[in-house]
């Protein structure tokens, strides 16, 4: 067992990581995430928690610097930046980018109720909202499909650790990174 002590001063902002879930660690060979240290703050009982970025994500893992899945790397360096600013969205469960027949579609909204589809054809928009309504239960006779508005509209990449971590605004066709999409209001 290595001294907390010890794990403290390698808890340091720029360390690469290695994580398991506690879900994982009793498996043969558990998978393990790469990630980076991103900071540390005192936790619940005076526990140093290290908030870790996973590669490929936008947001923090709190963990305490002497969990048994974190293993630190020799590799110390600068916290790479998150991307900010507008984006062309692309399929990822974990952002809330979904494809459906063939698009992609969102949930937006304070309750996650209004969907985006991102596409130019109604008749492709429609099919997607009808599948993903049907997949989560959601009873089609009652949307109205005939309301889904066309309209140009730009993703945005909000800061680390934001409520969410993009926002969407309407546009104009000819806008840097504008798209078209479906907008079917709940």
């Amino acid at each position: 067992m290595t001294n907390t002590n010890t794990l403290t001063e390698k808890a340091v902002a720029g360390r690469r990581v290695e994580f398991t879930y506690h879900r994982d660690r009793g498996l043969p060979n558990p998978p393990t995430y790469p990630g980076v240290i991103t900071g540390t703050e005192p936790g619940a009982s005076g526990r140093l928690l290290a908030r870790v970025r996973l590669d490929g994500t936008r947001s923090n893992l709190h963990i305490p610097v002497d969990y048994e899945g974190l293993t630190y790397l020799d590799e110390v360096g600068p916290v790479p930046e998150l991307p900010m600013g507008r984006f062309t969205p692309v399929a990822s469960d974990p952002y809330g980018f979904y494809k459906k027949a063939g698009v992609l579609l969102a949930t937006i909204g304070e309750d996650g109720a209004d969907l985006v589809v991102i596409t130019d054809d109604p008749e492709i928009a429609r099919a997607a909202a009808r599948l993903y309504d049907t997949e989560i239960g959601v009873d089609v006779d009652s949307v109205n499909y005939g309301a889904m508005a066309p309209k140009w509209a730009v993703f945005e990449w909000e800061p680390e650790d934001a409520e969410c971590p993009w926002t969407v605004s309407w546009a104009s066709q000819g806008d840097d990174q504008a798209v078209h999409i479906y907008y079917l209001p709940s």
